[in-house]
């Protein structure tokens, strides 16, 4: 597919079929992730996907839709900020922007493959490190069910380019 016609196509799904994404399709979404570019190549990230069926009332904890728990995976791509490449001159750490990016990668093959997501970021932190068991240190930084839509996009609305792209200064 078109580069550009899959951003146009991918949008966030809230509403999943319970049938269940086969072993090739999440190891190439899976893939994605792992190819994403991050700052010194640190990778300071972490991916863990969790099957929904069996675990609905714990995962129903961290976001409160009753989608989030339709789709038969959930995915938290958790940052580790001690891996991250810290920017000497700030002291800027690119983790959340390293997990960011993979969790792009990550969305986009899968609506390349005809998966669903939705990028979560207001979520109850909390409830995520208990559900997927994170150790001190690891932090969660988006979620997204990984399934089948059973909805239609509706229109996406963004900005024109003119409010958000300016030329040599500001």
């Amino acid at each position: 597919m078109d580069y550009f016609d899959l951003i146009k196509r991918r949008y966030s799904v809230r509403a999943y079929k319970s049938d269940p994404v086969n072993e090739a399709q999440l190891a190439k979404v899976l893939e994605a992730a792992r190819l994403a570019p991050t700052a010194a190549n640190r990778q300071p990230f972490q991916l863990v996907v969790a099957h929904v069926k069996g675990r609905e009332e714990e995962l129903a904890r961290i976001y409160h839709r009753k989608w989030f728990i339709q789709a038969p995976l959930v995915i938290c791509a958790c940052g580790v900020p001690a891996q991250g490449w810290v920017r000497g001159a700030d002291g800027f750490n690119c983790t959340v922007m390293d997990v960011a990016i993979a969790m792009d990668h990550l969305i986009l093959a899968a609506a390349d493959l005809g998966l669903g997501t939705c990028w979560i970021a207001a979520f109850d932190v909390v409830a995520a490190c208990a559900a997927f068991g994170l150790p001190r240190g690891v932090e969660p930084i988006a979620l997204t069910p990984l399934g089948y839509p059973a909805d239609q996009p509706g229109p996406k609305e963004r900005k024109p380019l003119a409010e958000l792209v300016r030329y040599e200064r500001w």
